[in-house]
């Protein structure tokens, strides 16, 4: 299959933001539990808001064939697929009616909305997708990556080593993210300790974790009230257009080809309507193959259509060049700099993942992760079935990079 050029159909723009009405499809005790889990989470708010803001749509019979399925995303070009998806009109080449977009402000309110049954599709992180299924005991599974890499730890002018970093403040989107997991690595290799919940110490060589709405990030780096920030784009590529702030190191320079959010459906979905699911991955995937052949007209899309930061901006996130960032790439060779869109969620990582968050510091529950098997994990919480397909009725591994449904994973703080 070919796409070399844009669909010409003309996509439909994002619906409003998510409301701050309580959830109809929770009773008291499960809101009760939602609202605890988000403020022992911290940090999850992308921006101003209560957590566990619900959107407007409601919970609904999801054995109703004609019912479009329902996305919700936040405005990150982490939400590329899903949203080149519909923009394109790839999902209704396939069959598949999809709602308009709907645009959340924060991981709570779109993993609340996801649980609760008001969307059926969401990009989530991926260690929040882990704490859903065995946290929450939510009904939900990974069906696919939704992309790789696309994330950076930005840090002020005056940091030009990561000893620097040493009493200070690094700010993190939430607990349950592969920038946390990264970063912790990364300051341990440095000889410096991460921690939480107490004042930084240049003697101690400790950095405190502070989780922080995105956009606050930048004000906040600005101020020096933080050191640096690790996020996803286009908030690096922010910080680096407003001067605020350079890219010390891409995630994806320190774990190759590393997941960040993976792509996630309830289960009635797969469930009661099969065919429809299997008709959305395949519309996701290849918006997945032509979004990283046609970065350019990709962020043109989103810019116009979807998220709300200037097109400069998130096209330089979805175009990065490795030779503006020489003097902080070490292995050129992975591509680290830049988002990439490779669908194939490999056991090797989830295991990687499992065994990484329990050495993470989390302020959050973790009673669940005590006995828990990696191997287990991904059995449980991985359903592959319907993107093998999905990638071979696009061309194959080969369309995104890949070769084999198996890997080393490399890990290089």
């Amino acid at each position: 299959m070919s796409d070399s050029t844009p669909n010409p159909r003309t996509p439909a723009g994002p619906s409003n933001h998510a409301s701050n009405r309580a959830p109809s499809g929770l009773n008291r005790r499960q809101l009760l539990t939602a609202g605890a889990t988000a403020a022992g989470l911290g940090g999850l708010a992308w921006g101003a808001g209560s957590v566990y803001a619900s959107n407007r749509q409601t919970a609904r019979d999801t054995t109703d064939a004609q019912a479009p399925v329902r996305i919700g995303y936040l405005p990150i070009t982490d939400a590329t697929p899903l949203l080149v998806g519909h923009g394109n009109g790839y999902y209704a080449d396939a069959g598949v009616t999809v709602a308009k977009p709907t645009m959340f402000r924060s991981w709570s309110s779109l993993s609340e909305a996801f649980v609760s049954g008001q969307v059926d599709v969401i990009h989530m992180l991926m260690p929040m997708a882990l704490y859903m299924r065995y946290g929450l005991q939510a009904d939900v599974r990974i069906t696919a990556w939704n992309h790789t890499n696309g994330s950076a730890l930005t840090t002020g002018p005056e940091v030009t080593s990561l000893a620097d970093l040493a009493g200070r403040s690094i700010a993190i989107p939430a607990w349950w993210s592969v920038h946390n997991v990264v970063i912790q690595k990364m300051l341990r290799a440095g000889g410096l300790t991460p921690v939480m919940r107490e004042a930084p110490s240049a003697d101690r060589k400790t950095v405190t974790l502070l989780p922080m709405a995105p956009a606050d990030m930048l004000p906040a780096l600005n101020n020096g009230v933080i050191g640096g920030y690790t996020v996803a784009d286009p908030f690096n590529a922010a910080a680096e257009a407003q001067k605020v702030g350079h890219i010390h190191r891409f995630t994806g320079d320190v774990w190759e080809n590393h997941v960040c959010c993976v792509t996630m459906m309830r289960g009635e979905l797969l469930r009661n309507r099969p065919e429809i699911a299997a008709g959305f991955m395949d519309g996701l995937v290849r918006a997945q193959a032509w979004s990283r052949q046609n970065r350019p007209e990709a962020a043109a899309l989103l810019a116009a259509n979807y998220l709300p930061q200037p097109p400069k901006v998130i096209q330089k996130a979805l175009t990065r060049d490795a030779s503006q960032h020489a003097d902080t790439i070490k292995h050129p060779d992975w591509h680290g700099e830049r988002i990439d869109f490779r669908p194939w969620p490999y056991e090797s990582t989830t295991e990687l993942l499992v065994r990484s968050i329990k050495e993470t510091v989390v302020d959050a529950p973790t009673d669940f992760l005590a006995g828990l098997d990696p191997a287990q994990a991904h059995r449980e919480l991985v359903d592959d079935s319907l993107v093998r397909g999905s990638i071979e009725r696009v061309g194959g591994m080969g369309v995104f990079g890949m070769s084999s449904t198996e890997r080393t994973e490399e890990f290089s703080a």
